[in-house]
């Protein structure tokens, strides 16, 4: 976390886990939702601070074709899910991000849009890329039917049934999002346009509460459909399956760079969720009620692991590693706690007996019964990258050598004249702008290489400061090499963000994009990671969640 932002650490270091282990890949990729994970902030402030949800505007006809708004109103503010439904013919429907026509399209609207800003956004928001809108949106995204379940749902609610629960088991949501887009793309309202809001402030809470209203409008569809075809013996699609239901998303290689591109902020992710980790190993004794939370957690991971499937080689394995190792932990808890800082006992018996899976699963269900002792580190989780981005240029070549011994003896020790070790290129495609990642010793394109490849810049960095005086500064070197200011701006803001730095060599030919896209998608709380293959993935959100509707003065999140 920002150190200007965070109070001296008061957790003995004994129980922090070392960034080498918690930074490698193997175990990103094995990341579970939890406490901190951005969905469950956003549904905690909702509720502690009685947000209101309605949906003033329904005008879809019967072909379900139209436009719709759900409000959000907070104590200050609101904000509005500005929603529009389309008759996508079959052959248009694509979740590649180069498709040009979706289900249905969305913005966030900053307040309650007048007819005007809707006929402006009805003109603009369905075309996505090729449309423009405003500061007024904080974002954009489009989704599409999960076409099978989509339609069975539709059929048997207009003949006066309920869907059968195995088909909601096994798709888990109605509409899948291909893109949730914010931060000013598009012309959308800039991140420090919205950053000092409190109940924005939190990473992604906009694209978090668009995709929550989202969900609401998902089962809004398929009940006007189904009174659209059924006439009065419709029925409506029952609470309890609303529930088992999430929003989908497809998400592909674009999402990846992102853990790598903003180092000081995800060092304040995983700082927070390690910070968390740490008060719980620390605590000296273990309450009833915190065994009964415990013990409900992990009676929630094993419903999820039950209906979780995927039919990807890793993933099934890692499955399989799962649901072994939460049958351990419930054996192993029925003789917990037996020892002294039973909570830490807990974690170093996982560490000995289960699969990096397993025990990431078992940090998620360690951090569940301590709300009040962790939540609040939700509000360290931001960052401004701006306040750490000036190089010290007074700073001694020493001084940097220093430092890559001490944070990159990972990366130094990579030997890149293997072809193993530099196989892949990370590159921007010329098409749609997104990453891409390339052959370096089959494709072409190596001379447009993204600076995503920390390892390599490191021990190059490395290289180039053995040939200068270690008294001289890092601004006379940077002006006889400015290829490394990268590095070197990097190097300089790892002693104080131990987390910054994913501890793999990311252009290995072993390297798997789907270990970051795990990584950061759990901290969005998504759930049922579904890679189809090492370069895009489908998981869902919200899924068990209650709706904004349902939202009212009671424990939710």
């Amino acid at each position: 976390m920002e150190q200007a932002n965070m109070h001296a650490p008061t957790t003995p270091a004994e129980f922090y886990r070392n960034p080498d282990q918690v930074m490698r890949l193997s175990r990103m990729g094995s990341a579970h939702p939890m406490r901190l994970s951005f969905l469950r902030v956003l549904m905690r402030r909702v509720e502690a601070e009685g947000w209101v949800f309605d949906r003033p505007v329904w005008d879809v006809d019967a072909k379900g074709v139209g436009r719709a708004v759900y409000c959000a109103r907070g104590p200050v503010r609101t904000y509005s899910l500005v929603a529009f439904a389309h008759d996508l013919p079959p052959e248009m429907r694509s979740d590649r991000v180069i498709a040009t026509a979706w289900d249905a399209t969305f913005t966030l609207f900053d307040g309650v849009p007048s007819s005007d800003d809707l006929d402006r956004l009805q003109a603009n928001v369905p075309y996505q890329e090729a449309g423009r809108i405003t500061e007024r949106e904080l974002s954009l995204s489009r989704a599409n039917r999960s076409v099978r379940l989509f339609e069975h749902v539709v059929d048997a609610l207009a003949q006066g049934a309920q869907p059968d629960i195995e088909e909601i088991e096994a798709v888990g949501y109605l509409m899948r999002t291909t893109a949730v887009y914010g931060s000013g793309k598009f012309g959308a309202a800039d991140r420090a346009t919205i950053a000092e809001r409190p109940e924005l402030s939190a990473p992604f809470q906009a694209e978090m509460l668009s995709v929550w209203l989202t969900r609401w409008f998902t089962i809004d569809i398929v009940n006007h459909l189904a009174r659209s075809k059924g006439g009065e013996r419709a029925a409506t699609l029952d609470m309890d399956i609303c529930r088992r239901l999430g929003v989908g998303n497809s998400t592909g290689l674009g999402m990846a760079p992102f853990l790598v591109r903003h180092p000081i902020l995800i060092n304040n992710w995983m700082f927070a969720r390690e910070e968390a980790f740490a008060r719980v190993r620390s605590l000296a004794a273990v309450t009833e009620q915190a065994k009964s939370d415990l013990l409900a957690a992990l009676e929630a991971a094993n419903e999820n692991a039950r209906t979780w499937k995927s039919e990807h080689p890793i993933q099934v394995t890692k499955l399989d590693d799962l649901r072994r190792d939460l049958a351990l932990i419930k054996a192993h808890l029925a003789d917990w706690p037996n020892a002294d800082h039973p909570w830490n006992a807990l974690w170093l018996w996982a560490e000995n007996t289960l699969s990096t899976e397993g025990q990431e699963a078992l940090v998620s269900i360690m951090l569940e019964p301590h709300g009040d002792l962790i939540d609040g580190l939700a509000d360290c989780m931001s960052a401004d990258e701006r306040a750490q981005f000036r190089i010290d240029g007074a700073q001694t070549v020493q001084a940097q050598l220093d430092i890559l011994q001490e944070h990159y003896a990972w990366a130094l020790n990579v030997d890149f004249d293997q072809e193993d070790q530099s196989a892949q290129f990370w590159y921007v495609s010329e098409e749609k702008l997104e990453p891409r990642l390339g052959n370096r010793f089959a494709e072409e394109g190596v001379d447009l290489e993204q600076p995503l490849g920390v390892a390599h810049l490191a021990k190059s960095l490395y290289k180039a400061l053995q040939a200068w005086p270690p008294s001289a500064r890092a601004g006379e070197f940077l002006l006889a090499h400015p290829e490394h200011r990268l590095m070197v701006r990097r190097a300089q803001q790892a002693p104080k963000h131990p987390y910054a730095e994913v501890r793999d060599n990311l252009i290995a030919r072993d390297m798997l994009p789907i270990d970051l896209m795990r990584c950061k998608l759990a901290f969005f709380g998504a759930t049922h990671f579904d890679p189809r293959s090492d370069k895009w993935v489908r998981i869902s959100l919200f899924s068990g969640a209650p709706y904004p509707f349902e939202m009212s003065a009671r424990g939710v999140a």
